[in-house]
């Protein structure tokens, strides 16, 4: 297989590109074999659970993938439609490798794959993708072996069940509140539509929904919550409602943003804050992991409820893997991922969530109060710049900066951190895209926009 297409699918910790030009089923089907190879030899259980999302190509692609895994001798269960954490907790429950099937956030015209080993242990570039990819570049002898065998099985109620196993019994009882929790989700047409509707029956709240119709071509907006045009019909529902909390996930629904009683987004960081803070009062002095876009308020509030607060790359397969050899109870990305010690340190959207609605049954407070403490600094948000040359784009800033002001310090951790005493920006570049992602957080509105425009021009002006 043509080693440049390769490379460019196959990414730092999942794969990603566009249908029948670049994720085939041809395409599929190699990857199914390399990954069974993988599988065996790693000694991995020789059983393999297979979920796809609701776009139009993930049927066929799963199904020529399961052709490759059975050609091998290996056994595949279907889960058929869920979404990326549930995959997870099929990987977890049934100590089986996985692999699921969608692009994310990623529009309609995409697909791709993400694998795990048995218990959800993560796959990416340096632990398995450059061993599979290398495999299916120098191609496959046929072998004499029995077939491997396909089944079906469906795990959303147990899903459900295990997600509410993690928290106290009576964490979302009605006795938390004189009426209702009014909860508002956008599904964005994804795999949230499916698994919404089956947690939300367990909590005593009224449910206002809107796009959990599955419809891989997402026809309202894109499935992805960290661009804020894609939260506005969430924001305005929400407001219409009057709801208490709205909830938005993306296409495979592991990822959760929140939008408080007012409309207003919350910040990533200040749930990964508010998480840490309940993680420590269950295993006290424990380590958390946060990702070095997240606001300078989460390892402070981790360091206040006495725990250990670890700095991370970001990335899913990065963060897994430091949770494994730090023993970590949680971890939290800025982008919206939240990964849970509880459920085999896989990321959980709908877990997070639950997490934010059991908070806010136990304080009686509003959810913009509840944040309230967690909010410290001012945020960018992410910004994205297309660049053709990331790295001499990032050494240009580099030089810039080397002589702005005293006291600086520089990393380069994951792309380039830049931090005074009151100011910090991140500068890194896309794993998927020709772009640059700037992340600047600062005491103030007006110091953090000053930074940001300036970093900004440095970078558009060549």
């Amino acid at each position: 297989m043509d080693q440049e297409l390769l490379d460019k699918v196959i990414k730092a910790y999942d794969i990603r590109g566009l249908v029948d030009e670049e994720i085939s089923a041809d395409f599929t089907f190699a990857l199914g074999i390399a990954f069974a190879k993988f599988i065996e030899r790693e000694r991995e259980p020789a059983t393999i659970v297979v979920g796809e999302d609701m776009r139009p190509s993930s049927p066929d692609l799963a199904t020529a993938f399961s052709d490759g895994i059975t050609s091998q001798g290996l056994d595949v269960i279907r889960i058929g439609l869920c979404s990326t954490d549930q995959l997870y907790f099929a990987s977890g429950a049934l100590n089986m490798p996985g692999a699921m099937f969608t692009a994310s956030h990623n529009p309609a015209q995409y697909n791709g794959i993400k694998l795990c080993r048995s218990g959800a242990k993560p796959i990416g570039q340096e632990s398995g993708l450059g061993w599979i990819k290398s495999a299916i570049a120098q191609g496959f002898p046929i072998p004499n072996r029995p077939m491997g065998k396909e089944r079906s099985q469906d795990l959303l109620a147990d899903y459900v069940k295990f997600l509410f196993s993690l928290f106290p019994e009576k964490s979302f009882a009605p006795d938390f509140q004189s009426r209702p929790l009014r909860i508002a989700i956008d599904a964005g047409n994804g795999m949230g539509g499916h698994t919404a509707p089956a947690v939300m029956r367990e909590i005593n709240a009224v449910v206002d929904g809107i796009y959990f119709e599955l419809d891989g071509s997402f026809p309202n907006h894109e499935a992805n919550p960290i661009d804020p045009k894609n939260l506005v019909d969430l924001q305005n529902l929400v407001k219409q409602k009057g709801s208490d909390i709205g909830l938005a996930f993306d296409g495979d629904a592991d990822r959760c943003f929140l939008v408080d009683e007012k409309g207003e987004l919350v910040s990533p960081s200040a749930l990964t804050a508010l998480i840490a803070k309940r993680e420590l009062i269950k295993n006290p002095g424990a380590a958390i992991i946060y990702n070095l876009i997240s606001s300078r308020a989460v390892p402070e509030v981790i360091t206040e409820s006495g725990g250990k607060a670890l700095r991370s790359r970001v990335g899913h397969s990065y963060i897994k893997q430091m949770m494994a050899d730090q023993g970590a109870v949680f971890g939290g990305e800025h982008s919206g991922h939240f990964y849970f010690k509880d459920f085999w340190s896989a990321d959980s959207g709908m877990l997070a969530a639950l997490h934010a609605i059991a908070a806010l049954l136990e304080s009686q407070m509003k959810l913009s109060e509840l944040m309230q403490s967690f909010n410290r600094y001012s945020l960018s948000g992410e910004i994205n710049t297309t660049v053709v040359d990331q790295g001499k784009a990032i050494e240009k800033i580099n030089s810039y900066f080397k002589d702005y002001e005293p006291g600086l310090t520089f990393d380069k951790l994951d792309g380039l951190t830049v931090s005074a005493k009151n100011w910090w920006f991140n500068l890194r570049s896309s794993n998927t895209e020709p772009l640059l992602r700037l992340n600047v957080e600062a005491d103030t509105p007006e110091q953090m926009a000053s930074m940001r425009d300036l970093v900004l021009q440095l970078i558009r002006n060549g």
